[in-house]
Formats: C-alpha cells, structure tokens, sequence
C-alpha cells in the first residue's frame, strides 16, 4: 500500500482493540494510522463528514479515501487486505465453525454492559444470571468443538480476536460486581479459552488498572463519555491521565466519587 489506511477510534474501545491485536499478529503495527478521538467532546465535523453523521467507532478510511464501518467489518476487510497468513480459517466448514461463535458476541457484550451499568441492586442477580447462561452457552459451543482446547481451533484466530477485548473489558465487572466465573464443568472450558486469549502476547494492548479507571462512568449508568450527576470531568478524559488517578471505590450502588476523589481535578 502506498498509503496507510486510517483509523479513527477510541484509544481504550475494546472494538478498535481487535484491529491492534490483528496488527499485532501479523507484525503490522505500523501498517494503519490511529487517530484519537476524544468522546468527552462533540464529534469533529469534518469527522461527521467522512462517516455521513455516524458517530459510533472506530471508523476506517481505507488508502484511497472509502470509509468502512463497524468492527467487525473493519477486522474481515483488514484480514483480507494486508499481507501476511490470515486470521480466519481457510476451510469454509472451519471458518463456518468460527463465525457461529462470533456470533454470540453480540448478546455476551450487551450484557457484560448492561450488568455494570445497572444501578437497581434488586436487578443485580438477573443480570448475573443472564451472563452466566451465556458463558455456559459458550462453555458448550467449544467442548463440543474442540474440547481439548484451549482455543477455538489449535491457534488464536479470528473469534479469539473479536471476543478477548470483552474479556478484558468485563474486569469492570470483576471489579465493580464482584464477579467471578464458577468452579465446574459448566464453566471450565470457556475459563480456559478465556484465560488463553488474555494471556496471549498480541492481547496486550490495555490494563485492568486502565479499564477499572476509566470505565468507572459505565459503573454509574453512563456511556459514552456521559457525564453522572454532580461531576463535572469524565472518567475517559485524557487529562490527567488515568495512570496518576486513585482506584475508584468498588461500591458502585452507594454514593458517587466525586472529581476530586477520583484524581480528575486537583
């Protein structure tokens, strides 16, 4: 490619973190450009532009100057177009295999996302259980397929590129809801995926420390830059940055932290 592709994202966005572990992977971390937007501010207009009013990211603006949308999208397009063995399984019975547990993706985020930004405590148990189920559905789908494991197939592949940023994620709900997977065979397998995809090298891109800090906003039932009650600062600001903040408190159903407490003003 003469040019580079160019990202458009949130740095911490756990949708454009499947782009970097590909880019990882192929030894290509300098083959697309990332451009940082800053969701605590309205969206550029020359941004809004490009994408034709979405605001949602991240965002690709291929070499020649298309613009590609959503994720997934985005991680097939790059799989195919940049040079190097591809991540998807070349067997099409393999690759069908794979993109049926993609596709569960979609209902796990939604309600690792809908468990931390719950605020009734009663509702608490609900979404602990809906999200369990779900890991057991996940747990069956991959001892059925390769139950030896610990990926999908012998390596880390595609699916383990769409679903490690949510496992990275959900420390958020280890933190904010105590959550932890069950003991048992209901729950062994998908540990073990689990654990494989965060342990692997190309998966380092974010921290727990930097996912507890700056999603402490989600843990109060606002998204996406919003703002809680009573604070002025969000807690995805860039300044100051999250590695000189304090630990939020755990208890997330009691009183809001304010700025200061959370190291966001002096």
């Amino acid at each position: 490619m003469s040019q580079k592709h160019t990202v458009y994202h949130i740095p911490v966005c756990p949708f454009s973190q499947r782009l970097e572990i590909l880019l990882a992977l192929r030894g290509l971390t300098d083959a697309v450009e990332f451009r940082v937007v800053d969701i605590t501010k309205p969206r550029d207009p020359e941004l809004l532009a490009k994408t034709r009013g979405t605001t949602a990211l991240p965002v690709l603006e291929t070499s020649d100057g298309r613009i590609l949308k959503e994720s997934l999208v985005i991680l097939r397009y790059l799989d195919e177009a940049l040079p190097g063995v591809q991540l998807r399984r070349s067997d099409p019975v393999e690759h069908a295999i794979e993109s049926m547990l993609i596709a569960r993706e979609g209902s796990f985020t939604m309600a690792g996302y809908l468990f931390v930004m719950n605020q009734d405590p009663a509702q608490r148990d609900a979404h602990l259980d809906k999200m369990l189920g779900l890991y057991r559905d996940i747990n069956d789908f991959l001892g059925h397929q390769n139950p030896a494991g610990p990926f999908l197939f012998e390596d880390f592949g595609l699916a383990e590129a769409v679903f490690t940023p949510m496992f990275k994620r959900f420390w958020f709900l280890d933190y904010y809801e105590g959550f932890k997977l069950p003991e048992g065979k209901d729950y062994d397998r998908v540990r073990a995926w689990r654990d494989a995809c965060m342990a692997h090298p190309a998966t380092k891109q974010v921290t727990e420390e930097e996912i507890v800090k700056l999603y402490y906003d989600y843990a109060l039932g606002a998204g996406n830059g919003a703002l809680p009650d009573g604070r002025s600062v969000s807690s995805f600001a860039f300044e100051p940055p999250w590695q000189s903040r304090p630990m939020p408190p755990r208890e997330k159903y009691a009183a809001t932290a304010t700025d200061k407490e959370l190291g966001l003003v002096a």
